[in-house]
């Protein structure tokens, strides 16, 4: 032992360590495309079991709120708790169901409609362009574009005649997403009835290779972590319904068409944060645009003024000063969150960077500052050693 620390003392031993720390990461950056492959490959194994933990934790406080309101009086929390769950998966099961009623048949119509009826949209939309301004209509020709779209469509019906294997391939990896997704959701509804054991048999471990203070700390940074992902995901959801019905209200005051489709677009949507209400504003405004393109143009002034609002007073009411995050560190985490975990990564960015300021800010940053403030407790001691002064000699 004596010898390995006399040979870590050495100035060649340390020089040698950040030699190899230096290879070592040009290696990785080299190969970092392989790297990540390989990540997201492992990922890919574990994605069903990832988004069974991720449903159950989003259908979580339903099943608390079930549990709080209507079966608050039977005696038995663990008979409170199964009905919780048995009804909230008959609430996310009829949702789906009345979704797709409600869905399906109008984009069926829309699709038709627009393909039975693009030569008086292309109309519509050139008599607009001439309202607006005459020399821009001359040069942009809808009408043209309408006849070279159905020369277009032509050879689309060729190239799905010409690659049918490769349709089909594509149609049976969409059968087993969603078969993993049927999947992730039977496993979140076992996760949901395990809830307690698992939350049991997780503080025994913790308990059991932790120090009390140590697990003191990762316990109150869970229960941030677990308050701010509720709240985010509660209210996030809320304020999608709020904006869905004051844009559904508007569109039937208004008397335009397609009001579930285009209401469904936006509050789906507005779940994802900072570029969602853009894609959906843009969605509904091209839906209405091949109906009639003055109501499109309402359409996408109002969703405007509604995103302004929501922006401004609705989401500050619901959500607070909990999830103050810079800007910055939102873009950062859209992008980086998106990236490795698709859309579930976008639709929790924001919680997951509001816990990682507060990870900075509350752990990070005052352990830091301790170890400056031993750092120059050290330096001053070693600087206040006082040399002892020298004997002065005897006087006669």
């Amino acid at each position: 032992m004596d010898k390995f620390k006399e040979i870590v003392n050495k100035r060649w031993f340390s020089n040698a360590i950040a030699g190899c720390i230096t290879v070592v990461c040009f290696l990785l950056l080299s190969n970092i495309g392989s790297i990540w492959d390989s990540i997201s490959k492992v990922i890919g194994y574990f994605s069903t079991a990832i988004g069974g933990c991720v449903m159950a934790y989003m259908m979580n406080p339903l099943a608390k709120f079930y549990q709080r309101t209507f079966f608050r009086r039977i005696p038995s929390k663990r008979a409170q708790w199964v009905l919780s769950i048995s009804l909230v998966v008959v609430t996310v099961i009829c949702f789906v169901v009345l979704t797709l009623l409600t869905l399906v048949p109008q984009l069926v119509e829309s699709i038709t409609n627009f393909v039975n009826n693009i030569g008086l949209y292309a109309a519509s939309v050139q008599k607009l362009l001439d309202n607006i301004d005459p020399d821009v209509s001359r040069k942009v020709n809808v009408r043209k574009f309408v006849d070279s779209s159905e020369k277009i469509l032509n050879e689309v019906v060729a190239y799905i005649s010409d690659n049918s294997t490769e349709i089909i391939n594509f149609f049976t990896t969409a059968g087993k997403g969603m078969f993993n997704w049927i999947v992730a959701f039977i496993l979140s509804v076992y996760l949901l009835a395990g809830k307690e054991r698992i939350k049991t048999g997780s503080t025994r471990l913790m308990k059991a290779v932790m120090a009390k203070p140590k697990y003191d700390a990762l316990i109150y940074f869970l229960k941030h972590c677990d308050a701010v992902l509720n709240r985010y995901i509660v209210f996030t959801v809320i304020d999608a319904l709020i904006v869905g019905t004051v844009n559904a209200i508007f569109m039937m005051m208004t008397g335009m068409q397609y009001v579930a489709l285009v209401s469904f677009v936006v509050a789906i949507t507005n779940l994802a944060p900072t570029f969602g209400p853009i894609v959906g504003g843009v969605i509904g405004g091209f839906i209405l645009l091949m109906v009639d393109p003055k109501s499109a143009l309402v359409f996408l002034i109002f969703t405007l003024i509604l995103q302004l609002c929501d922006g401004y007073f609705i989401k500050p009411k619901l959500f607070g000063s909990t999830l103050g995050v810079p800007g910055l560190l939102i873009l950062i985490a859209i992008i980086v969150g998106g990236r490795i975990f698709g859309i579930i990564g976008i639709l929790l960015a924001i919680p997951f960077a509001a816990i990682c300021d507060h990870f900075y800010r509350e752990n990070l940053l005052p352990y830091l500052e301790k170890r400056r403030i031993e750092r120059d407790r050290k330096y001053a001691e070693k600087q206040s050693v006082q040399i002892e002064p020298e004997d002065v000699g005897e006087t006669d």
